[in-house]
């Protein structure tokens, strides 16, 4: 983060833009290296669960998905390693975009450049990074507070660009999201053991507003997230949101959503 000009984006997408979430990661992956520019964007999506590529190995994953759907969520393959995580409105995902060759971060050091962005956001919260077993999506590189998980990472990497994305649970019923993935594991394993996914124990994961005892809103956490990053460079939120509409954009997003659309197949021929 130390690109003297740092643009950003905000979106809230629509049910049916879901699969808009990880187009967008890929066409602005592109966009990172095209303008060797740093790119912070946040987005939410309303009642998903997100599937890691790990998923399909499930041995009754149809049987989760119906349960899945019946609760009220839609489903979303990524085009990422990882497990199920839960999209809703009070979980903000944050993806940082860098211009840099794959020797310039190690996995460990762009995994804490995120983790220290996090802790600069809220410096009075004592930051934990490290797996939290039975969290879902449990990763060597979770973020947690008094041993409970509050986010997430994965990273993504091209040879000339890197992204590392971030969820993180900024309010809303923590239990009731950990309650779904545990029962999603459990229909979808059908009574079979195998250690590649979590039992998820929903006291091990919490929001951030929890975790302040205050109120605290997914907006009030962007600016937070915005005020750090003023502090490393000028905050630019007119540029991206005029590029993004430009032909040579508009094209690499149409092809990263047609990928999107042929990897959600999976889900009903896996």
């Amino acid at each position: 983060m130390t690109q003297t000009t740092i643009a950003t984006l905000t979106q809230h997408y629509q049910p049916e833009e879901m699969l808009d979430s990880f187009a967008y990661m890929n066409a602005l992956l592109w966009l990172t290296s095209e303008r060797q520019q740093a790119i912070v964007h946040y987005w939410q999506l309303p009642q998903t669960v997100i599937l890691g590529l790990l998923d399909q190995k499930l041995p009754q994953l149809d049987a989760g998905l119906a349960q899945l759907k019946q609760a009220g969520y839609q489903t979303l393959l990524r085009n990422s390693g990882g497990l199920a995580v839960v999209a809703d409105l009070g979980v903000l995902n944050v993806s940082l975009f860098l211009p840099a060759h794959r020797s310039d971060y190690s996995i460990t050091a762009a995994y804490q450049l995120m983790a220290d962005y996090v802790q600069a956001v809220w410096p009075n919260l004592n930051l934990t990074t490290g797996e939290i077993s039975q969290s879902y999506c449990p990763g060597d590189y979770d973020l947690s507070l008094n041993g409970q998980k509050i986010a997430g990472m994965s990273q993504r990497r091209t040879e000339s660009a890197l992204v590392i994305m971030l969820y993180i649970s900024i309010n809303g019923n923590q239990d009731q999201r950990s309650q779904l993935i545990r029962h999603f594991y459990q229909t979808s394993l059908a009574g079979q053991t195998d250690d590649r996914f979590p039992k998820v124990d929903p006291a091990v994961m919490t929001t951030v507003a929890d975790q302040l005892g205050a109120v605290l809103t997914v907006d009030t956490a962007i600016a937070r997230f915005n005020h750090v990053l003023t502090q490393h460079g000028t905050l630019d939120q007119q540029v991206l949101p005029k590029l993004i509409e430009e032909p040579e954009f508009q094209a690499h997003l149409a092809a990263a959503y047609r990928q999107m659309q042929r990897r959600q197949a999976r889900l009903t021929t896996h």
